[in-house]
């Protein structure tokens, strides 16, 4: 069966976020005042043959493990829905 894996992945909490701060303060100037804690990531969209959900979502972590995110400083949330 095919599944749509959506990969958040973000910068972790604590951490310097030099992207987020730039678009923080770019809004700011923009009139946009009322934001704030902005937080740059990437999203990752792909389509994961595998028997189940589950073993969909186990292999989505493990690409994020060993190439999609950086463990040290990022964390993701993977969501898998099936595709019909």
């Amino acid at each position: 069966m095919k599944y749509r894996v959506h990969v958040r992945i973000l910068p972790r909490p604590g951490l310097l976020d030099p992207q987020g701060q730039a678009v923080e303060h770019a809004l700011a100037t923009l009139a946009f005042a009322n934001v704030g804690n902005v937080h740059v990531g990437k999203a990752v969209d792909l389509d994961v043959v595998a028997t189940s959900e589950a073993e969909a979502a186990k292999h989505a972590r493990a690409m994020c493990d060993k190439l999609l995110a950086n463990p040290v400083i990022e964390d993701y949330a993977v969501q898998v829905e099936p595709i019909s």
